[in-house]
């Protein structure tokens, strides 16, 4: 396993790794990618989930409180995100998906900055869902967050205006069964992929991080770009520890 921890050395290594010879490139992406972009990581010791205690779907489904409050928070979040804009790696992944170089995107976050950037609906898949809209729990319909405030300011219950079913916002909430066609699609691409670069994610999160592993044991080099330290460093060819964005700059 290789370490870099000096800029410039990163930019040229990730330069190399992601030429046109790369073969099928696989990308994961986490909360580390976003926290450039000034969206707080939610896991980390001072994020979002260790000052509240996270709403459990099934509270969501049974308790009209805490289903107000889910709301409340997803407004906020709505907020955070409308403010963030994608930084140097959000729009580096999307220029190589678009040159038809990006395989397949699959990210933890639920932040909308992906789409933001460019990177094309077919390309990604959203592990944890997406919280910057709402769906019906019932038949799955669309719904935009924005009209849902007067319904709860109002103390009512949003609900979808093709069935009648509740509306939720579309992230994967604690408790929630995970999208499993998008588990099934991501860990696929893992295994046929010839490159699978981790971009700010902390490989804690199950079942996510076994993708690397999947690609690894099929063959693939695997490169980390993290901060921290992950269980899955010493199964990487390459780790690199630099700022996410300040790194990807230079193949814009």
């Amino acid at each position: 396993m290789t370490e870099i921890t000096e800029l410039a050395t990163a930019r040229s290594t990730l330069a190399d790794l992601l030429s046109e010879e790369t073969g099928r490139l696989v990308v994961l992406t986490g909360a580390g990618i976003s926290t450039e972009s000034g969206i707080p990581d939610f896991r980390s010791p001072g994020g979002i989930w260790s000052r509240m205690e996270p709403i459990q779907y099934g509270d969501f489904v049974s308790d009209p409180d805490q289903r107000a409050e889910d709301w409340r928070r997803r407004f906020e979040m709505k907020r955070i995100f409308d403010e963030a804009s994608p930084n140097a790696a959000h729009k580096a992944l999307a220029s190589l998906a678009q040159s038809g170089r990006l395989s397949l995107l699959i990210t933890q976050n639920v932040d909308g900055l992906h789409q933001r950037s460019g990177v094309p609906e077919e390309l990604l898949v959203e592990l944890h869902g997406n919280s910057t809209y709402a769906s019906c729990l019932e038949c799955g319909a669309r719904a935009d967050l924005e009209p849902q405030k007067k319904i709860v300011a109002a103390e009512e219950t949003p609900l979808c205006l093709e069935c009648g079913g509740l509306l939720k916002a579309a992230v994967v909430s604690f408790g929630q069964a995970m999208p499993a066609e998008a588990m099934e699609e991501a860990a696929h691409a893992a295994r046929r992929s010839d490159l699978f670069l981790v971009v700010g994610s902390s490989l804690l999160v199950h079942p996510a991080a076994k993708l690397p592993v999947l690609a690894a044991h099929a063959g693939a080099r695997l490169c980390i770009l993290n901060r921290e330290e992950t269980p899955l460093d010493a199964l990487a060819d390459v780790v690199i520890r630099t700022p996410i964005a300040q790194t990807f700059e230079g193949l814009i």
